[in-house]
């Protein structure tokens, strides 16, 4: 080989090896390395290491607690490990650029991570994902305007209502409520597929008649709805759908918004579905150990974010099957005590 092609070679390899380290980690330098899963899990991070997270919408709880939690992994660590928050559209299109490589820790609605490791539902086949622990529940939160004339989801029909952003958990139980109503959601309702703060400005100015959200309690863009228009919204009761979502796979419960929660004059039953935070099955062992003991050992930090962090237990942080728990979850949850 000549000397120049010598030095061509050279140049091509170092400038591989700088883009690989750019690209990991949704572009950021020190992404969390590969799972050597000869190895003993010490939940010790041996480098600087950078970690993305998938969040949801701004205005709703996956945001506030995945920001909460970025900012306390380098506190665990000794800036060790530390973490960047994202706006996503939430639970389907977190664990696509999960796997996809753009983050590493993803939040999603645990139906969906079902859906995701089954490889049905939103996804083709089945996704390399692993869950760090089960969190805190979300309610099904349907809202609508009191002039719309709707009193039940099977009103619904020819409304305009918003589903949730394009490729959320949202987006799922909403199509899945409609069907359980006996409605098509591509052609019985106007479907407007929104993120939430979009959908609260179209309630308030009257372009939107409802809306499905899923979301912890409280979530802060209902709040703001409740409190600046609360005379002219209210929930819909949906929990007589609950026994034909329970067909379609685990983690429907049945559950209740409070009165307090948004100041209604009544409680409001509803649909629960727990979160998960999933991250890939290759994801280093340790790191993935500090992130599921920052979540518990953090979790009244994380809960002074958002109060929806105060579900987040030891007791139900086990509870994530047909989802796998990834095995520098399992050493965490191990020693911090968990059933």
């Amino acid at each position: 080989m000549r000397r120049t092609d010598v030095r061509l070679a050279a140049g091509v390899g170092a400038l591989a090896l700088v883009l690989a380290g750019v690209t990991g980690c949704g572009g950021q330098q020190g992404g969390a390395a590969t799972d050597d899963t000869a190895s003993a899990v010490t939940c010790e991070v041996a480098r600087e290491t950078r970690v993305g997270i998938a969040t949801g919408n701004s205005t709703g709880v996956y945001y506030v607690v995945g920001n909460a939690l970025a900012g306390q992994l380098s506190d665990a660590t000794g800036g060790k490990l530390t973490g960047t928050a994202a706006e996503t559209g939430a639970s389907v299109q977190n664990v696509e650029q999960l796997v996809g490589g753009q983050y590493d820790v993803a939040f999603s609605l645990f139906d969906t991570a079902v859906s995701a490791v089954e490889g049905n539902g939103s996804f083709t086949a089945p996704q390399p994902v692993r869950a760090l622990a089960r969190l805190y529940d979300n309610y099904t939160q349907v809202v609508v305007r009191k002039d719309a004339g709707i009193t039940s989801v099977a009103d619904m029909r020819g409304k305009r209502i918003s589903t949730g952003s394009p490729k959320s958990g949202t987006e799922v139980i909403a199509n899945r409520l409609l069907e359980a109503a006996g409605l098509d959601p591509a052609k019985d309702v106007r479907a407007q597929r929104l993120d939430l703060t979009k959908t609260v400005d179209g309630v308030k100015d009257g372009s939107i008649d409802g809306f499905f959200w899923s979301g912890g309690l409280p979530t802060g863009g209902l709040t703001d709805l409740f409190t600046t228009a609360g005379d002219t919204v209210r929930f819909v009761d949906i929990a007589p759908l609950l026994p034909k979502l329970t067909t379609l796979g685990p983690g429907y419960q049945a559950g209740t918004i409070g009165r307090d929660v948004y100041r209604t004059a009544t409680d409001t039953p509803t649909i629960v579905v727990p979160n998960v935070l999933l991250v890939r099955e290759d994801l280093d062992a340790n790191v993935a150990c500090v992130i599921t003991r920052t979540v518990f050992e953090k979790r009244d930090v994380l809960a002074q974010a958002n109060p929806a962090a105060k579900g987040i237990s030891l007791e139900k942080a086990r509870r994530t099957l047909p989802v796998p728990l990834h095995r520098g979850a399992e050493k965490a949850l191990n020693d911090l005590g968990a059933r």
